[in-house]
């Protein structure tokens, strides 16, 4: 299986619209592969607060239609990052898309733990509820977004829900960089999973942003990782080593934690 990872740089001076078109291009060239994964609030910076509001779309509004087009005319499965969305009905959310080749929205993703610590994101947007997975024809993803990576409870559901590669958009700062690829080696390590981890280049609102997207098999082996600036990480996997792996070191087993006891109340 091939994955492209587009390390999109957010920079100040280039207007949403056309980063749109830049992106859509981008996602084009990558025919040929199964996966197109982009980053998280790609569109605004993910530390753009103050733009939440202003360039906040519904569901199926203009990110949502160039990205369709894209992942039809290349012929791939996009996981297209994340949106601010506007809910007509409720606050706004960080909203991830998964289009099929054909161009069909197979799934959406609200971010479950918002980041900013009581403002920024925290207060701005309103928090997911539901964990979300999409299958392929040759492994079944689970969805999660930047912040979601510090939260392994989550990813549990995700393999519980039979979650076999880990897809999350992110907008890391470069401060906490050692953190990124750290965290997603851990999950990947204990979920005995593949993760596909897709930054942002550039700086969102004067906070510079870690790129150094990764791919890690589910032995903790890092198979890719990029670079600072925007570049695309494109790597070949065998989704079958999932398996594989589970089967000749078989701890997801032996989990006791978390699991429901027949018997007790809960």
């Amino acid at each position: 299986m091939r994955a492209s990872l587009i390390q999109i740089a957010v920079e100040e001076g280039e207007s949403v619209e056309n980063r749109r078109v830049r992106v859509g291009a981008l996602v084009r060239e990558q025919a040929g592969a199964d996966l197109v994964v982009l980053p998280e609030l790609w569109t605004t910076g993910a530390f753009a607060y103050e733009q939440f509001g202003t360039e906040a779309e519904p569901l199926e509004g203009p990110t949502y239609e160039a990205m369709a087009k894209a992942a039809s005319d290349a012929g791939v499965w996009l996981h297209a990052g994340s949106i601010p969305e506007r809910d007509p009905e409720g606050p706004l959310y960080n909203t991830s898309l998964v289009f099929s080749p054909s161009g069909e929205l197979a799934a959406a993703y609200r971010k479950i733990h918002r980041f900013g610590f009581d403002k920024g994101e925290a207060v701005l947007m309103g928090a997911g509820a539901e964990l979300v997975t999409v299958r392929l024809p040759e492994t079944t993803l689970g969805l999660a977004t930047c912040y979601d990576l510090r939260f392994p409870e989550l990813f549990r559901g995700l393999v519980d829900a039979g979650a076999e590669t880990l897809v999350l958009p992110a907008g890391w700062p470069e401060r906490r960089r050692s953190h990124w690829t750290l965290l997603a080696q851990a999950r990947a390590v204990e979920n005995q999973s593949f993760v596909l981890a897709c930054g942002t280049a550039g700086t969102h609102a004067g906070v510079p942003q870690a790129g150094h997207s990764i791919v890690v098999d589910p032995w903790g082996e890092v198979l890719a990782e990029a670079g600072a600036g925007e570049e695309i990480l494109t790597v070949d996997f065998d989704p079958a080593k999932v398996a594989v792996t589970r089967e000749q070191f078989p701890a997801l087993k032996d989990r006791v934690l978390g699991l429901e006891r027949p018997g007790r109340a809960s």
